[in-house]
């Protein structure tokens, strides 16, 4: 077949028989990112300066599970909506009831997967994006801010002290990343875009998560709309499915990287920082893709909390 050429994004031959096989996945992996990059630019009013001269041309961007955070962020935050009432005993149980049909009875088929998806964020379904924001802002404070690797953070406040703007990437609503970004003073987030009508939440994703592919189309949309040469800019995260994002950039680091990762960033020659030590070292948390188990976990979770309380 010949020799593959790494470009951003990934190699000529992989990105090719990705869309031939998959278009309609790619289809909206690009719709996902290009709606995330449609609301940073819009929430971006509200972020804070550089703290630098301004360089307008160059960013950075990282991933937030287990890059810029202990853990998975949409588990803490489905933990504190638990324990705030958010849900109920039966949302659990019609949650649980619909992910095991899944499991056993779905297909792998684009639209299966989707369905699947689709469910782990119904809980949200009738909430106002105003009340899921207040309450966002709560769970920052009580359930993350001591999670954050002060590492990572220290790097971000590099990017920013040169006059450069920086972004969180993540599957992580984008609603709630927004909120981790504010918390952290930086520029604003890339992260799923949930449909919402009239300022109440559907249930429904716009695209797809932003995970994998999508991650690199939104940093793509957003450069495009900011006016960035992503060859000055860098990228950070934890995960090998984070390759396309990493690929898309300039200067790329392995943060906390997973095995597959780790060995990706020795075979291209990124840097590899790990701010873990002893059984931290270890992978922390628990999925980062907005999984069944890792969203019913959080809420069971939040719920015994409540029960403690009560």
């Amino acid at each position: 077949m010949g020799v593959t050429r790494d470009f951003p994004g990934g190699s000529v031959v992989t990105r090719r028989r990705d869309k031939q096989q998959h278009p309609e996945l790619e289809r909206l992996a690009a719709l996902a990112g290009a709606a995330s990059a449609d609301a940073a630019v819009a929430m971006e009013t509200e972020a804070p300066p550089v703290t630098g001269p301004p360089d307008l041309t160059a960013a950075a961007f990282f991933d937030v599970d287990n890059t810029m955070m202990m853990g998975a962020s949409i588990f803490h935050f489905a933990r504190g909506m638990a324990a705030r009432k958010f849900f109920t005993t039966g949302d659990l149980a019609r949650f649980a009831v619909e992910q095991a049909k899944f499991r056993l009875l779905g297909s792998e088929s684009k639209e299966g997967i989707r369905k699947s998806r689709e469910t782990g964020l119904g809980f949200i379904a009738g909430h106002s994006v105003e009340e899921m924001r207040t309450h966002g802002e709560e769970i920052y404070d009580e359930l993350m801010a001591d999670k954050i690797w002060s590492g990572t953070r220290a790097l971000a406040q590099m990017h920013m002290d040169a006059g450069q703007r920086v972004w969180l990437v993540t599957a992580t609503p984008v609603d709630l990343a927004a909120i981790i970004a504010k918390r952290l003073g930086l520029t604003g987030a890339l992260g799923t875009v949930l449909g919402s009508e009239n300022g109440v939440y559907t249930g429904k994703l716009v695209g797809d998560l932003l995970h994998g592919r999508a991650k690199a189309h939104a940093v793509r949309a957003l450069a495009a709309r900011e006016g960035l040469d992503l060859r000055r800019c860098s990228a950070y995260s934890d995960s090998v499915n984070d390759v396309p994002m990493l690929s898309v950039v300039g200067t790329a680091v392995a943060i906390n990287p997973d095995g597959e990762l780790r060995d990706e960033a020795k075979r291209r020659g990124w840097e590899i920082r790990d701010f873990r030590t002893g059984r931290k070292a270890a992978k922390i948390g628990v999925p980062s893709v907005l999984g069944a188990g890792a969203i019913a976990g959080a809420i069971a979770a939040g719920m015994a909390y409540r029960r403690r309380l009560s």
